[in-house]
């Protein structure tokens, strides 16, 4: 026996099928929330984490100078080595029969400070390298071993320069 009420059986049970489904989707809406929120504070916390980003960024600076330290000393021992073997090589050459310096020629050195005062004037510039041509020629008719400077500075010359 059915009970009078003001609505009906079928009308009351749509009425609780919509309830239910309602209150699913305010559930989920919920949870979509409760996720996002979640995953803005992760990433409020990792953006805004200073200390822990300091620290990682110390790390990396520590870590990039011990590798330049390491290639700085590499470089140095390198340039040291290639040193001593020009040193080595520019003396077995002027020293040499096969060396064919003309007395115009000049040194490495020599060549390399004439490309440092290229800057200055043509006059400044004439007199100093004329006067080492001299010199350099002089020094080479007197000795039966050119002695040139070389370009690392280890070697005994006329032209010496300050």
């Amino acid at each position: 026996i059915e009970d009078e009420t003001q609505v009906s059986r079928a009308t009351q049970g749509e009425q609780d099928n919509y309830e239910m489904h309602v209150r699913a989707a305010n559930i989920v809406r919920a949870g979509e929330s409760l996720m996002k929120l979640v995953s803005d504070l992760k990433q409020f916390l990792i953006l805004n984490d200073f200390p822990s980003v300091n620290e990682a960024i110390n790390q990396r600076n520590q870590q990039l100078r011990s590798l330049q330290e390491e290639c700085d000393k590499k470089l140095i021992a390198l340039r040291d080595e290639i040193s001593i073997d020009l040193y080595e090589l520019e003396e077995e050459y002027y020293s040499s029969s096969y060396s064919l310096c003309d007395s115009n020629d000049l040194p490495l050195c020599e060549a390399y400070w004439r490309q440092d005062f290229a800057t200055l004037s043509p006059e400044s510039l004439s007199t100093p390298l004329t006067a080492a041509t001299a010199e350099q020629s002089v020094a080479t008719s007197q000795s039966s071993t050119p002695s040139h400077p070389h370009v690392n500075g280890h070697g005994a010359g006329p032209a010496e320069h300050s």
